[in-house]
């Protein structure tokens, strides 16, 4: 039996939703912040942080109160459509707040929004498994993931276009777009998928293909060989690295193309867009380069890729062509990383350890995605000290040797491991693209 393609994309609509927010997100609020609010250094890093304090908080929450939601609609519907239609109206009053310079409005429309976002992101996410046969989960993973990032590259396109080059931006059309793309997504959602009945379909379509649970029991909640063990640590260190490093740049570099290379308007939206684009293109590429080489030389020569390019940048203190072809390059060398390291991880875990080995993961990339943007922000507000200047905006030059720094010791830690690769396995090219969300 085959995916039903058609199935999973209707269901990827919520993710795309997802994930065009969260471009939009990261890229315009640092520039509210700083520009309308006069807010910076470490107290913008805090506020940039509490997306992912929620998110750490809530999504495990939120996911098992969907697992036990009983309702005519199904139990990931309610959360999906309610907590979309709270989004789009309280993210609509931020482009309001900034036009107002309004700071208490801006900061409750803020913490409103995330907890609106927060509420429905497990559940979207645990609706495709929901309404997939189990043996095919992992093609319709890659088929999610997809969707999101056609998603992004959507978001930034729109960045391009509707923020203006000079003046003080009106975002208010940015965000109005946004809305409106969220709730067409959330339409084609409703119309197409009938959730009660599609997993109906999904289990029997299950029962036919005859899929056997493995033998989860006895292997759950052994402890790993040492050795092992030791290999699974220094994975989760390398997860935790690549996104102190990654997620730095993808915080604040609205902020860096427009303070240091002086781009205007939206345009700094489009090195991003070169960039997701290049990761796109590479997972194909990457999957057959790791059941050639392996997962860790791929990841390690990903790894090299990435932190040569964010140091290059240190050396452009203006825009410059360049830079797009050091965008597609890092673009590949990240996809490089995120196509291999977690399954690296699954690959260590036992039967019923899964979901466990899964939170381990997550754990550590959402520790990081709290703790670098604060840490980040510190480090530029108090670096034009240490460079010398006296012009506060200077410090935003450490930024991308700071995420180098942090993709290099990924790097050196996944030398050191040991296990997690798996024997060569001629993967689909849609297989290649199963990534983490």
């Amino acid at each position: 039996m085959k995916l039903n393609t058609r199935r999973t994309v209707d269901v990827g609509f919520a993710f795309m939703s997802i994930c065009a927010f969260w471009q939009i997100y990261d890229s315009i609020v640092p520039l509210m912040l700083k520009n309308t609010f006069g807010i910076d250094g470490t107290l913008k890093g805090v506020i940039m942080a509490l997306d992912n304090v929620l998110a750490l908080v809530l999504l495990p929450v939120l996911g098992a109160l969907s697992d036990r939601t009983q309702t005519r609609f199904g139990r990931r519907m309610p959360f999906i459509v309610c907590g979309t239609a709270a989004s789009v109206v309280f993210l609509m009053l931020l482009p309001l707040a900034d036009d107002l310079v309004n700071l208490p409005l801006f900061c409750a429309a803020l913490g409103l929004v995330l907890l609106s976002m927060a509420s429905y992101r497990s559940p979207a996410v645990a609706l495709m498994p929901d309404v997939t046969p189990k043996p095919l989960r992992s093609k319709g993973n890659a088929v999610i993931n997809l969707m999101g990032t056609i998603g992004g590259i959507a978001a930034l396109l729109s960045i391009n276009f509707l923020v203006p080059d000079s003046g003080k931006p009106d975002y208010l059309p940015l965000f109005a777009v946004l809305a409106g793309f969220m709730l067409i997504c959330i339409g084609i959602l409703v119309l197409r998928v009938n959730e009660p009945a599609l997993c109906r379909l999904a289990a029997e379509e299950t029962a036919a293909m005859h899929y056997a649970e493995p033998e989860e029991e006895d292997n759950a909640g052994k402890k790993l060989p040492k050795d092992v063990r030791r290999s699974l640590i220094l994975i989760l260190a390398s997860v935790f690295l690549l996104f102190m490093g990654y997620n730095a740049v993808s915080t604040w570099f609205s902020t860096y193309a427009t303070t240091v290379w002086g781009m205007k308007g939206g345009s700094f939206s489009l090195p991003l867009t070169v960039a997701q684009g290049a990761a796109l293109a590479a997972y194909v590429p990457v999957g057959a380069l790791s059941s050639r080489i392996g997962r860790k030389h791929t990841i390690l020569c990903g790894a090299a890729v990435l932190a040569l390019c964010f140091g290059s940048c240190l050396f452009f203190t203006a825009f410059s062509p360049v830079i797009y072809v050091l965008f597609v390059l890092a673009g590949a060398g990240y996809a490089a990383i995120i196509v291999n390291i977690f399954p690296m991880v699954w690959e260590m875990c036992r039967g019923a350890d899964v979901g466990r080995y899964t939170g381990y993961y997550y754990t550590m990339s959402m520790s990081a995605q709290i703790i670098t943007p604060i840490v980040s922000s510190a480090l530029m507000s108090a670096g034009y000290r240490f460079l010398g200047s006296a012009d506060p905006d200077a410090g935003y030059a450490l930024l991308f040797p700071y995420a180098a720094v942090f993709i290099a010791g990924c790097f050196v830690t996944m030398t050191m491991v040991r296990h997690g690769d798996a024997k060569p396995v001629k993967k689909s090219a849609l297989e290649a693209f199963d990534v983490d969300d």
